[in-house]
């Protein structure tokens, strides 16, 4: 395939997984962020490069927000949400650091592109994402794309668009965003 052809069929493979979410779920989702009282999140690879952004963007929201890996998140608790993105829901790590979160007492959401993994399993909420994912098991829109490339890059966009509609539900400006962004840079 030619750069033509390549940008076309990824753009094509992503309008059909967006056009594939059911929406009420993200709503719900939504609602989940909105009520938490503080929010964790944890993934790897290149799913947790786009949920640490996501991280990142909630922070700037002004929601009290975690990243699992820093060596300053605290304690879990009762109340807290913890979000997990797991492509394959059986990567053996995010499910012991998801049964832990559980014992805590946080509510878990896991997003995914395989819902019968064991992590979703255990979750009080999966975000189902209808993309193809590295060693996932569910019919879902496939990829020309190696490995996880399809899963990884729509958590991309879809995190930025979850963040989006919640500063249109809250009525958060950018404005107010830009004055939580890291000024020490």
């Amino acid at each position: 395939m030619n750069f033509d052809e390549m940008y076309k069929n990824i753009l094509n493979e992503h309008r059909q997984v967006f056009e594939t979410l059911d929406q009420s779920k993200l709503q719900e989702f939504m609602e989940l962020i909105i009520n938490a009282k503080r929010i964790f999140l944890m993934g790897v690879g290149r799913e947790g490069l786009a949920t640490r952004g996501f991280a990142m963007r909630l922070m700037h929201m002004g929601k009290e927000t975690h990243w699992v890996w820093d060596d300053t998140t605290p304690n879990v608790q009762p109340g807290d949400l913890f979000i997990f993105t797991s492509g394959s829901g059986e990567i053996g790590h995010i499910h012991f650091v998801a049964e832990m979160a559980k014992a805590a007492g946080a509510k878990l959401a896991v997003v995914t592109g395989t819902r019968t993994g064991k992590t979703p399993a255990l979750a009080d909420f999966v975000l189902w994402v209808p993309a193809h994912v590295y060693k996932g098991t569910d019919k879902v829109v496939p990829s020309k794309q190696p490995m996880g490339n399809l899963f990884e890059q729509t958590l991309f966009v879809l995190f930025d668009i979850i963040v989006m509609m919640l500063m249109d539900t809250l009525n958060i400006s950018e404005a107010a965003m830009i004055s939580r962004h890291r000024n020490v840079e």
